[in-house]
């Protein structure tokens, strides 16, 4: 089993104030529909037999919802993130955090920018890592070195304006895209067991031409792939999978069929406004493992 425990936060003090990617919606959120959202993910993921972990939000950022983003974890051992301005605060939270669960916690130089898990998907020993928007390639290659992972270094297509050129986002300042975490393109479904490999899932129109060979050529796992429509309008890769049930986007069906034609119980909570900050079931949740 994968994702056996993750960490929740809360969605109480969830908004979409300042726009720090492409997906932030200018209607106010519904704050009181946010936080059922968010309480019926973590009755599906427990309901897949996940142990989740709740903790309070900091009260002073609009995005300590989306834990997945405070670190990547392993083995007792926690590399934690570098996030955008708008997100700093979070960073000393989820610090203490994790240090009041035990985890022993590294934290990385000031001028690197890393993502967490958000940006770092683990799949057995392999590491498949995003990079250039809200992570650079020198913090995750500390992150695989400190948590002995073999890096799979990625990248996924920029946001382009009305003239092609790449978009810089006017409020965070940092490189722009509709996939600006790995998780928004990328999925893993189960985890190397018993001599089989490993499963992932991948939106190959999200990555760069270099990425795509890169994960075309990869026979280390076997994969499935994800239309670019289902997910983006569908965040249909921003999943938790235990490896044999999937808590998935209601707004994928060709990818949930695909699913469910490979055996995983499929489970699809109805997400509006979580998705109004640009996360989604899976940047809810940070793995503990």
């Amino acid at each position: 089993m994968i994702n056996q425990a993750v960490l929740m936060s809360s969605a109480e003090f969830f908004s979409n104030e300042q726009p720090i990617n492409p997906y932030y919606h200018a209607e106010p959120i519904d704050i009181h529909r946010a936080v059922d959202e968010h309480r019926h993910i973590k009755k599906l993921l427990e309901q897949a037999g996940v142990r989740v972990v709740p903790v309070g939000a900091p009260s002073d950022s609009q995005d300590g919802v989306y834990t997945a983003n405070w670190a990547l974890v392993r083995n007792g051992k926690a590399v934690m993130s570098r996030l955008p301005q708008a997100r700093k605060t979070e960073e000393a939270h989820a610090k203490a955090t994790l240090e009041n669960l035990g985890i022993q916690t590294i934290v990385l130089p000031e001028e690197l920018k890393f993502s967490g898990q958000g940006d770092a998907l683990p799949c057995g020993d392999l590491l498949f890592a995003g990079s250039h928007y809200r992570s650079d390639p020198e913090a995750q290659a500390i992150v695989a070195e400190e948590l002995e992972f073999q890096l799979i270094q990625l990248q996924t297509i920029p946001q382009l304006d009305e003239q092609g050129n790449p978009v810089t986002n006017w409020s965070s300042g940092w490189a722009d895209s509709f996939f600006y975490d790995i998780d928004l393109a990328l999925a893993i479904l189960r985890g190397p067991k018993n001599g089989q490999k490993g499963l992932i899932a991948y939106c190959p129109e999200a990555f760069t031409p270099e990425s795509q060979a890169i994960l075309a050529g990869l026979d280390a796992v076997d994969k499935i792939t994800v239309s670019l429509e289902e997910a983006t309008k569908g965040f249909a890769c921003n999943l938790v999978s235990t490896g044999d049930t999937v808590v998935m986007s209601a707004h994928a069906p060709e990818f949930s069929a695909t699913l469910q034609n490979l055996g995983f119980t499929v489970l699809t909570p109805e997400i509006s406004e979580l998705a109004k900050g640009g996360g989604y079931i899976r940047c809810t949740t940070l793995t503990l493992g």
